[in-house]
């Protein structure tokens, strides 16, 4: 795809979706649509065979640079097919080398219209995660701090989720992690309180000590959910400092 202009991107995204809809399983199509409470259209392809059909149609789109992969993430997503949005996301995290902070608004807009972990937590993970990794700039860092207070707790999803690249590793900085947990702490939403635990949990591999130390003081108001999650990566002692914290 030479061009970028959004009608030959709109052409292009008509064939990946043939293609997606000639893989569709109705009978997984019907289960998958039940289990995520959708109100798109789905053609029940496994997301490997997604991902797959997608690279495959990148290349043979030749879609490479920054303004050809927004337009075809772009025309993907307006589809009120789930598999194409979910090829979408995989259009970002496949060329997600190509992006930059100045994207992050339009991820954005992808976040609160996905209305699903499935395509959200993905794209906070692999997308926005990547653009914002190890020490986001100025810019990226004002959107997060944006979104972590933002209305729409899927965008607050995000903003937590978007550290997980960050915290994974022994020598990232988990303070904007860490000040965006505390804030949410005591939310009711389910997806905030599994999201905090889940970083935690996934930054407690390599960083154990540091996550009890953490968590320990905040342990009493933490929801149980969260809790959950955490104490899967603590020794015996800290578990029962925890269960300890939370009792008193």
């Amino acid at each position: 795809m030479a061009a970028t202009n959004q009608r030959e991107a709109q052409t292009a995204a008509e064939r990946l979706l043939e293609q997606l809809a000639v893989a569709g399983i109705p009978e997984r199509a019907s289960r998958e649509r039940a289990y995520l409470k959708s109100a798109l259209q789905h053609y029940g392809v496994p997301v490997p065979q997604v991902r797959a059909l997608t690279k495959a149609w990148l290349r043979a789109e030749a879609i490479s640079d920054h303004d050809e992969v927004m337009a075809a993430a772009a025309a993907l997503w307006d589809s009120p097919v789930y598999e194409s949005r979910s090829a979408a996301v995989e259009v970002l995290v496949a060329r997600r080398r190509k992006l930059r902070d100045g994207d992050l608004p339009t991820c954005g807009v992808m976040l609160q219209q996905a209305q699903t972990w499935a395509l959200v937590d993905p794209l906070a993970i692999n997308v926005v995660g990547w653009i914002c990794r190890v020490e986001p700039s100025q810019e990226a860092g004002s959107v997060l701090d944006r979104w972590a207070v933002d209305q729409d707790f899927w965008l607050r999803r995000a903003a937590l989720l978007s550290q997980l690249p960050v915290v994974r590793t022994a020598e990232g900085n988990p303070s904007r992690f860490f000040g965006y947990a505390d804030a949410m702490l005591g939310e009711g939403e389910f997806f905030i309180r599994k999201a905090i635990g889940w970083v935690l949990r996934d930054m407690g591999r390599r960083r154990r000590d540091e996550v009890f130390e953490w968590f320990l003081p905040r342990a009493a108001r933490a929801s149980g959910v969260t809790t959950r999650e955490v104490v899967k990566i603590l020794d015996e002692g800290q578990r029962a400092a925890i269960v300890a914290a939370r009792t008193c």
